[in-house]
């Protein structure tokens, strides 16, 4: 345990305190607003201190509550599990070529790390690459320095079925999807449509013969998952579950962050896939973060696993909370 206090604020995205949060900020507001009555209505002053005596007493339980449950800010608690997704975006097939190079980045940064990864379920484009694939990614802190690698990444290059010489800009989609041990996600087993299916590629025999792939429909949001990793249709239906409620939880997660942009001061963590994070300029041999404005040479270096510079200016951005975003 840490002697470093806790603020309140810096735990929102946190699911497991974030509850606690919105009424600690809700007491924040009421502790204003009694104090300023003080100001302007003398005769109530005594109403209002007996307010602010209640309150403080309410925000020391929030607090306490919070610290059983997060300790101090070295104890927060990072998943050492996470789904890696890559889909291919605009740009057609050099799209699909890109999402490959971008899942091998990830892959090659974590052999580096000692991480445990393998392919989850991969969907291959006309020429190559990905149309959409997931890997799992387990070891220490993988979440905590992948966390900002969720959003719309951008290459700019001559692609190598380009005659002419031109520059083509395409793009791909990444999404860093913790695993919880515990999530505030519950999911209704009537509302899952569930189907089985021989899985494809290596894996002997067995694999071709039963029907051991699963795909699970989440029917309310018409979110789908399918695993084809494990070797038992159980197995494989027990990970995608877990798949199914870290990517609800993360939906959930991003509309809250949205819900809260205009009051955050950072917006390098808001997880939201949708958002331009990175371009990718292969002529200028140049890779630019627009959340931070900061760029790194050496592009072959860096997509070949080399992103460490690059996650340590975007945790050390979080932690000053001087990030600049793209309009």
């Amino acid at each position: 345990m840490t002697d470093k206090p806790i603020i309140p604020e810096d735990y929102a995205d946190d699911h497991r305190v974030s509850y606690l949060v919105v009424e600690w900020q809700r007491l924040s507001q009421a502790e204003k607003d009694a104090t300023e009555l003080i100001e302007v209505d003398p005769t109530m002053k005594e109403l209002a201190e007996k307010e602010l005596s209640d309150i403080e007493a309410q925000k020391e339980t929030l607090m306490k509550q919070m610290e059983a449950i997060v300790g101090g800010d070295s104890e927060r608690e990072w998943p050492n599990e996470v789904v890696l997704e890559v889909r291919a975006g605009v740009g057609g097939d050099e799209a699909s070529l890109f999402a490959e190079e971008l899942a091998q980045m990830y892959l090659k940064y974590a052999e580096s790390r000692g991480w445990q990864r393998r392919a989850l379920d991969e969907s291959q484009g006309t020429v190559g690459g990905y149309k959409e694939a997931q890997f799992e990614i387990k070891g220490e802190n993988c979440y905590r320095e992948l966390r900002f690698e969720t959003g719309v990444h951008r290459v700019q290059r001559v692609p190598t079925t380009e005659k002419a010489g031109r520059i083509h800009t395409s793009t791909a989609s990444v999404a860093i999807l913790p695993i919880y041990k515990r999530t505030k996600i519950e999911i209704n087993p009537a509302d899952l449509e569930i189907e089985t299916s021989r899985s494809g590629g290596a894996g002997g025999q067995n694999v071709n013969k039963v029907e051991t792939a699963v795909r699970i429909v989440h029917k309310p949001t018409g979110m789908e998952v399918k695993c084809t990793s494990e070797r038992s249709q159980a197995q494989n239906k027990e990970k995608a579950l877990k798949l199914l409620a870290s990517k609800l939880q993360q939906e959930q997660d991003e509309r809250e962050a949205r819900e809260r942009s205009a009051e955050r001061k950072s917006q390098v963590g808001s997880g939201d896939r949708s958002e331009k994070i990175r371009t990718y300029n292969f002529p200028q041999d140049r890779v630019t973060d627009h959340r931070i404005k900061e760029s790194w040479s050496n592009v072959p270096k860096i997509m070949g696993g080399g992103i460490k510079p690059i996650l340590e200016a975007l945790d050390a951005a979080e932690q000053g909370g001087e990030v600049a975003t793209e309009g």
